[in-house]
């Protein structure tokens, strides 16, 4: 039998997260039309690779593909929002409830010490937006992995990508650093508490003020 060699990841692989990081960090703003010379040119491959990453993040929301016209960055309405922002409410509020009686104390202890991280980096006058943004996430994907139900942490990843289009305008919202802080306080309270429904209610609050400050 022939030995067959595979790299540690496809080319088109590695290009599609390229581009991801670009999207996210509003290098490529939404509605921006995607120069696929340019950018072959600039990573000095050919348009092959290209084209399959931009498949990859089309299926994932972040590119749309017009007719005739090419790939563009993802501009999303507010009914857009509005969906990922439900369908997110559902799969966290739940996946909450479950830690709330499951976690371990173990568990518990991590996620307050996520916690302290987002305190720290919401300090009065010293509040760092990226770092808040970031740990914000961790708290959230370490929370559904403790939830441990495989399904619902992928599609979560998945609406989790498209959210981020638009989180540079709900973190540049007044005020809004104080008010998710005040909000994971709350669900972190329920938490220690081992109360599911006081749980899942506050993380879907929490999600409800996020469409708000997104809109």
């Amino acid at each position: 039998m022939s030995v067959v060699t595979l790299t540690p990841r496809a080319l088109y692989e590695e290009v599609a997260e390229l581009l991801r990081q670009r999207i996210f960090n509003r290098e490529l703003e939404p509605g921006t039309w995607i120069d696929e010379l340019k950018l072959a040119e600039e990573y000095g491959i050919s348009r092959t690779p290209l084209r399959e990453a931009l498949k990859v993040l089309a299926a994932e929301g972040l590119v749309t593909m017009k007719m005739r016209r090419g790939a563009y960055v993802t501009e999303l309405s507010e009914k857009d929002l509005s969906d990922v922002y439900h369908l997110l409410s559902l799969l966290e509020s739940d996946a909450a409830g479950v830690v709330a009686v499951n976690a371990t104390t173990a568990q518990v202890d991590e996620l307050k010490a996520l916690h302290a991280e987002l305190e720290a980096a919401a300090r009065p006058g010293h509040i760092d937006r990226e770092r808040f943004f970031a740990v914000n996430e961790r708290f959230h994907m370490r929370l559904l992995a403790m939830a441990d139900n495989r399904w619902r942490d992928q599609m979560v990843a998945d609406l989790r990508k498209v959210m981020k289009l638009n989180r540079h305008n709900s973190l540049l919202k007044a005020g809004r650093i104080g008010e998710s802080l005040s909000e994971h306080r709350a669900i972190m309270a329920a938490l220690v508490a081992r109360d599911a429904e006081a749980a899942m209610a506050r993380m879907r609050e929490h999600f409800e003020s996020g469409l708000e400050a997104a809109a």
